[in-house]
């Protein structure tokens, strides 16, 4: 008797798809969801588009056709092959760290000036700013090896810079270090811009008006910026790299995101290529998984299988219409004791009255013109031999339902 699935294969196949793009979708959101998180907040970080943030100066020097990135990777700090570091510092919380870390070359230490809050209704700007104390960058300046102090003097008519002297423009106030441990680079009468470690390529800009966007609105402080980059670096090509990770910007190498980079992103595309095809295996196979049987089977069933399998072998399955057909119009006379001597017309008739195959609507004579020569396909022959079927069994259910 022939079993009908409960669900459709287009419903099937939607529900599969459905799983799919679900699992899909949860797995990417799992490694990739702190990538997605807005990171334009308030802040002196190479993010933030706010007065005091760096990204104006990363957007104008990439319009200049600068090589500027920023560095999410801690290990750049310490170890890089090349390219100049510039490290933005904030007013808290970041001297331990700094203390603890050995910079590597070439790295320009950008000194914070401003402090404030977070406007609740903009995140992305800051309100109350106002100067940082100068004890907080006196004990900053302490923890980067540097014997000096701040100062914020009245801003001067020119600063001696490597380029010339400059008419620079910083807000309110010009932040100077006063340290005999510094070279000097940028200076005025009142004390240091920028400076040098003795020994070290490391560099310290103790007025952060120069490069953050604020300060970038005049034209002499970018005209300085964009030279003070140049004379950083040793060839045109080397990168300026703005650290990140210092604002908590640290980029997570969870194992999801491995098994999509180099070099394991190989292995990961063989791996799903071979769960699609074990997916595909079990979606197509028909049936319940066949058990274990004999080597050489017996009775009834392996002698109907031994046949069915010579006529596979043989390529004759699409001929088995017309003996079909006989064998279940005999079957079907015999089911209803109709007369011996009627002949194949009569029968077909006497059949057609009896009723049509309930699925399709077809009547036995109907069905019996697609049986009559041999099918085209292995697919046709079923579909038809179904039919057949299925009319047999409505009739005989109509009959049996008739006698009660």
């Amino acid at each position: 008797m022939e079993t009908t699935s409960p669900f459709a294969a287009r419903t099937v196949g939607i529900l599969v798809a459905i799983a799919i793009v679900s699992f899909g979708a949860v797995m990417a959101l799992a490694g990739w969801a702190p990538e997605l998180r807005n990171r334009d907040l308030a802040g002196d970080h190479p993010y933030s588009t706010s007065a005091i943030g760096y990204n104006g100066i990363v957007q104008f020097l990439d319009a200049q056709g600068y090589p500027v990135e920023i560095s999410r990777l801690e290990h750049t700090l310490t170890q890089r092959d090349w390219g100049v570091m510039i490290v933005t510092v904030s007013p808290r919380g970041m001297g331990d760290t700094l203390q603890d870390i050995t910079l590597q070359p070439t790295t320009l230490i950008v000194l914070p000036k401003w402090i404030g809050e977070t406007d609740r209704l903009n995140k992305k700007r800051q309100r109350d700013t106002r100067f940082m104390e100068a004890r907080g960058l006196n004990d900053l300046l302490v923890r980067l090896d540097i014997d000096g102090e701040i100062g914020r003097i009245d801003v001067p008519r020119l600063t001696d810079t490597p380029f010339g002297d400059m008419a620079l423009k910083p807000d309110l106030k010009m932040q100077v270090i006063r340290s005999d441990s510094l070279v000097p680079i940028a200076w005025t009468d009142d004390g240091i811009l920028l400076g040098k470690l003795d020994g070290r390529d490391i560099y310290v800009l103790a007025d952060p008006d120069m490069l953050n966007t604020f300060g970038l609105a005049q034209r002499e402080n970018a005209r300085f910026a964009v030279q003070l980059m140049d004379w950083l670096r040793y060839d045109e090509a080397e990168p300026i790299i703005f650290d990140a990770t210092l604002h908590g910007f640290v980029r997570s190498e969870n194992l999801l995101q491995m098994m999509f980079d180099i070099p394991f992103v190989g292995a990961t595309l063989a791996a799903l290529a071979a769960a699609f095809l074990l997916g595909w295996a079990a979606l197509v196979r028909f049936g319940p998984t066949a058990r274990e049987t004999r080597v050489i089977a017996l009775g009834k069933q392996a002698l109907v299988d031994n046949s069915a399998g010579l006529f596979t072998m043989a390529r004759r399955e699409t001929r088995l219409a017309p003996g079909y057909l006989t064998m279940m119009r005999r079957r079907v006379a015999r089911e209803i004791a109709a007369p011996k001597t009627m002949t194949e017309a009569q029968l077909s008739a006497l059949f057609d009255r009896l009723g049509t195959e309930e699925q399709s609507g077809k009547t036995f004579s109907q069905i019996e013109r697609g049986l009559r020569t041999a099918s085209a396909s292995r697919e046709e022959l079923m579909t038809k031999a179904r039919e057949l079927y299925r009319w047999r069994r409505d009739i005989l259910r109509r009959s049996t339902h008739e006698r009660k």
